[in-house]
């Protein structure tokens, strides 16, 4: 099957987006998120030979929110490895993503490290007895090193203004500190989980900073290993699976590749050995998926058969 070039097709997907009336709902219940114009639209594609491939609003920071829990879950692994997984499920939750009914059902165990809960209990790894502040510039590290760009940073009226409205977070952290399983102060816990969700970055960097996963677990631009292969798909399995919260099975159905996405209206979407996506659009779906990244990442691979479902 003969495809159109990237180019053409990122350029048309945009067009599309722009005339589309549906928008979403951007959140409102993070303030500096609910002053953001819905009319917005980015999508940025690199592939393996390190093409970038953008459009429309690409270069525009926004909060990055839920999508930095893939990148926090892969250092938490790599500090403490699969006993992680004795403090987190690996299971899709069927809940909103900031649920508390669960649980309790679980004794404090979360279903998985992308809702709130299982975030907030990687965060508490990521503590490790450190202050907060230094977790966070770990973090930032990071982000860089997978980017190679050093400008990305902390929007830190953002991360107050979630600490100031996160009351919800502050009860799953309470809760499972009454089950045992945050380790640490919650106010502190809390803290490396409030700026790590107050990540700025455009749709270019975020789709740089996913090309590891892309990769089998290796940073194209050093070449070393990130994670093991194995991890890699893992880490991709539960991006599938549990990436959209109570909207994952639905987005599998729709797009059919590894994603995450954030109230901020991004999504991060995998093509293993292929490309790593981003796309941004901040008005969401009634899940809290955005609206159009959805349906830009649906036409995306009807236009190029990247779904991990499509025959080879």
């Amino acid at each position: 099957m003969k495809h159109d070039p990237l180019e053409l097709v990122v350029q048309d997907i945009a067009e599309e987006m722009a005339q589309a009336l549906d928008r979403g709902r951007v959140a409102d219940y993070i303030p500096d998120l609910a002053s953001v114009s819905s009319d917005h639209f980015g999508i940025a594609i690199v592939d393996m030979e390190g093409r970038s491939f953008v459009a429309g609003d690409a270069q525009m920071q926004f909060s990055v929110q839920s999508i930095t829990k893939v990148f926090a879950l892969t250092m938490a692994l790599g500090a403490v490895g699969d006993g992680l997984w004795k403090r987190v499920g690996r299971e899709p939750s069927g809940s909103a993503f900031n649920s508390i009914v669960q649980l309790e059902w679980e004794q404090g165990i979360p279903r998985n490290p992308f809702i709130n809960a299982g975030a907030i209990v990687v965060s508490d790894i990521l503590l490790a007895s450190h202050e907060p502040s230094a977790v966070i510039a770990e973090f930032l590290r990071f982000m860089r090193m997978l980017t190679g760009d050093d400008t990305i940073v902390i929007d830190e009226q953002v991360a107050r203004s979630e600490c100031e409205t996160g009351n919800r977070n502050v009860a799953l952290a309470s809760y499972m500190r009454a089950f045992g399983n945050i380790h640490h102060p919650v106010e502190k816990t809390l803290g490396v989980y409030f700026n790590q969700c107050s990540l700025s970055m455009n749709c270019h960097q975020l789709a740089l900073a996913g090309r590891f996963l892309m990769a089998g677990g290796i940073n194209p631009d050093t070449g070393l290993s990130v994670v093991t292969p194995g991890r890699a798909r893992r880490i991709l399995a539960l991006m599938m699976t549990c990436g959209h919260y109570d909207g994952s099975g639905e987005f599998a159905f729709r797009v059919g590749l590894p994603g995450k996405s954030g109230v901020g209206g991004g999504i991060l979407a995998i093509v293993p050995h292929v490309a790593s996506i981003a796309v941004w659009s901040p008005g969401l779906n009634e899940r809290g998926n955005s609206q159009l990244g959805t349906l830009a990442l649906e036409r995306l691979v009807q236009r190029t058969g990247w779904s991990v479902f499509e025959p080879n």
